[in-house]
């Protein structure tokens, strides 16, 4: 392991991977990084519709862990990118177990920040007996309040980044920003869907860092990003995720038993601390870490730091 601020393990390659299909539609990009007879754990990426990057190989020790990485529907190198339709958090759960039951996984720990974190939740209360534990980065619970502040709230902090977002909706619309968005990158209008996604992408881009990442807001604005990012986000908050009322907090106790742990940024904007502090007032058993310097991203030091430490511990220890 590195010595930086940011210990991540050395960049590894997949010892296997490939594409199941699990829909008429939708075919899943899958990998197994690591060792093939490690302790299994199942990385969940974010957005909806953010993918995988090498990067996120690396927050397991790769001789103790069997890393198991996929592109949830509609994301990354799964295919079609930014497709919409047959994707719904019940369904990206059963992709989950079909991957497991493929990899002949019995149970695994589950890895998960932002919109991994809520899918890691949702996975975990829907198939708890399939989980050894959670690491949960970023809280995302997909209240109609969180979806309303990364819509509106976060001008407060960002004004110049969410002029640029709005700046493709007209004034008489942006009383309901959700919905004029979903006209656009849902409508038959391709330039002005790609606008849309565009806009989507590097706003939220622009916002992850404690400090100013030019370069992430770019990667977020890029088209293999944003189609993926605008189109599955704007979906799922349209849909309140697929969730009942606050039913990620309500269920708690089906994972209650389970080890875990919590680490937020105290100046995460894009998924602020209330949502984190809400889950560990339901489930006080799952540790909680606070990183006083950092944003909403998994690369900023002190977060990388804390998830790096989580997955050592949990090889040592077994708990979180």
């Amino acid at each position: 392991m590195t010595t930086s601020s940011a210990p991540l393990f050395p960049p590894i390659e997949p010892y296997r991977q490939g594409h199941m299909k699990v829909s008429d539609l939708h075919t899943l990009y899958w990998e197994e990084c690591g060792n093939p007879q490690g302790v299994p754990v199942l990385f969940l990426h974010g957005g909806p519709g953010a993918g995988l990057s090498a990067v996120h190989r690396q927050y397991f020790d790769p001789a103790y862990y069997r890393i198991v990485l996929f592109d949830q529907r509609g994301a990354g190198q799964s295919t079609p990118l930014g497709e919409y339709r047959q994707n719904t958090t019940q369904l990206l759960i059963e992709d989950i177990e079909q991957i497991r039951e493929m990899m002949g996984i019995e149970q695994w720990l589950v890895f998960g920040g932002s919109w991994g974190s809520t899918l890691s939740l949702a996975y975990g209360q829907a198939h708890p007996q399939r989980c050894t534990g959670f690491i949960l980065r970023g809280i995302f619970l997909c209240t109609p309040a969180e979806i309303d502040w990364f819509l509106n709230g976060i001008q407060w902090f960002f004004p110049k980044e969410h002029a640029q977002f709005i700046a493709c909706i007209s004034e008489s619309e942006r009383g309901d920003l959700l919905n004029a968005f979903g006209r656009r990158l849902f409508g038959l209008d391709g330039t002005k869907s790609l606008e849309a996604a565009r806009a989507w992408g590097r706003y939220e881009g622009s916002c992850l860092h404690l400090l100013p990442h030019p370069q992430v807001a770019d990667q977020f604005g890029s088209d293999a990003v944003a189609i993926g990012v605008g189109r599955l986000e704007a979906h799922y908050f349209l849909n309140n995720g697929f969730f009942t009322d606050d039913q990620l907090i309500k269920n708690v106790t089906k994972i209650r038993h389970l080890p875990a742990v919590i680490i937020q940024g105290r100046y995460d904007v894009v998924c602020p601390t209330l949502s984190a502090w809400r889950l560990h007032e339901a489930w006080p058993q799952a540790s909680f870490q606070m990183i006083e310097d950092a944003g909403h991203s998994a690369l900023e030091p002190g977060i990388c730091n804390a998830l790096v430490g989580a997955t050592e511990k949990f090889k040592r220890t077994g708990q979180l």
